[in-house]
Order: structure tokens, then C-alpha cells, then sequence
């Protein structure tokens, strides 16, 4: 009877550490990559377009002129 309880017990320890995720998969890696890379893209345009330009220069430009 205790032996079986053992081999119960160690069945379910293997099981359940075959059920953790341990990390990302090479698939999951390459697509959060990928992801990555596009949002950078996408927030490069848009910094780096002209209305934004302008507003950033705007506003570096009153706080290089503001009196101390």
C-alpha cells in the first residue's frame, strides 16, 4: 500500500511538472519579435512625422525660453 502511494505520488509530480511552461517557445519568441519590431516601426513614424516634430520642437523651444 505505501509503495503505491509513492508511485502515485511520483506520477503526479512528473505530470505536473510536464504541465509547466517554462518559458516561450521558439515560435513564441519569433512572433513576440516580430511584434515588437512593427510597434517600434509604427511608433518611429509617428514621432517622427511632422505634426508631432512640431509639437516637440514647440514645446522644447518654451522650456529652453522660460526665465529663471
Amino acid at each position: 500500500m505505501k509503495i503505491g502511494k509513492r508511485v502515485n505520488g511520483w506520477w503526479r509530480t512528473r505530470r505536473a511538472a510536464a504541465r509547466r511552461d517554462a518559458g516561450m517557445s521558439t515560435t513564441e519568441y519569433a512572433m513576440g519579435t516580430i511584434a515588437a519590431a512593427a510597434f517600434a516601426a509604427v511608433l518611429y513614424k509617428v514621432l517622427t512625422s511632422g505634426a508631432v516634430t512640431k509639437a516637440l520642437e514647440s514645446v522644447i523651444g518654451k522650456a529652453l525660453d522660460a526665465p529663471f
